[in-house]
């Protein structure tokens, strides 16, 4: 697989996520949902469970943002089932990226790294971690996504950051809307992040060790793909999703 692009351009923040795939399999989160779910107008999962760090998990030095998302939501999948914090080391993230990549820095296609989370799980010291399933996200729809933030423990963003998103995260601004040749969509490189809150002016993730605010329009121009993500274990406790529905419109998997 070709390097995706930017996993190199920059010596502290790396990239790594290659260009969204679809297929017609992956169910929509509207169509699990039980009815209209009412939500806050801002929420943070880490907010009500203190304590959960915001590791690097390598993507200083490699483009292993799909799997560096995932172990932040695994953190937080196994806060709720375990009631406490889950050791992931980085050598666990670095085992998976590799074994997904076939041995190369190149980066992941989102939607194949969900399937295989889904299939087989991934690895953190000697347990193996499955999600149930995962249904795509209509990141225009605001509101869906905050449900989908407010129920599902956070979802996954996959962005195409422009050049100007660098200097905002290094100065700690939000990620906004510029304008120039700066602002255009991958002029930086794909990448993939977990969001477990927002607020009034937008999503809040988790990158490159620390959180992230990015605003609403930022979103609707950036994101490539967006996905609620279900836990294998904890997943039925979620009475939002309809797991009837969810089920039946997802493939079986081995």
């Amino acid at each position: 697989m070709a390097a995706s692009k930017g996993i190199q351009n920059h010596p502290l923040f790396k990239l790594g996520k290659a260009d969204a795939v679809r297929d017609k399999d992956t169910p929509a989160f509207a169509a699990v949902l039980r009815g209209a779910v009412a939500v806050p107008a801002k929420y943070d999962f880490d907010t009500t469970h203190p304590g959960i760090p915001t590791p690097m998990f390598m993507n200083d030095t490699l483009g292993d943002c799909v799997i560096a998302g995932r172990a932040h939501q695994t953190l937080r999948f196994e806060d709720i089932e375990q009631g406490s914090v889950l050791m992931i080391k980085d050598a666990d993230v670095k085992k998976e990226y590799f074994k997904e990549t076939g041995g190369p820095d190149s980066g992941l296609i989102v939607l194949d790294s969900l399937k295989l989370w889904q299939s087989r799980g991934w690895k953190v010291g000697t347990k193996t971690y499955k999600i149930r399933t995962f249904a795509a996200i209509d990141y225009k729809n605001h509101q869906q996504v905050r449900q989908a933030i407010f129920s599902d423990v956070g979802i996954g963003l996959g962005v195409q950051l422009p050049k100007a998103a660098e200097g905002q995260v290094q100065t700690g601004q939000p990620w906004s809307v510029t304008t120039g040749p700066d602002a255009k969509p991958g002029s930086w490189g794909g990448h993939y992040v977990f969001v477990p809150g927002y607020t009034a002016l937008g999503p809040v993730c988790v990158t490159w060790g620390r959180k992230q605010q990015m605003t609403w329009d930022w979103l609707d121009k950036y994101c490539d793909e967006a996905y609620a993500i279900f836990d294998a274990k904890n997943s039925a406790k979620k009475t939002v999703i309809s797991f009837a529905k969810l089920d039946a419109l997802t493939p079986a998997m081995g």
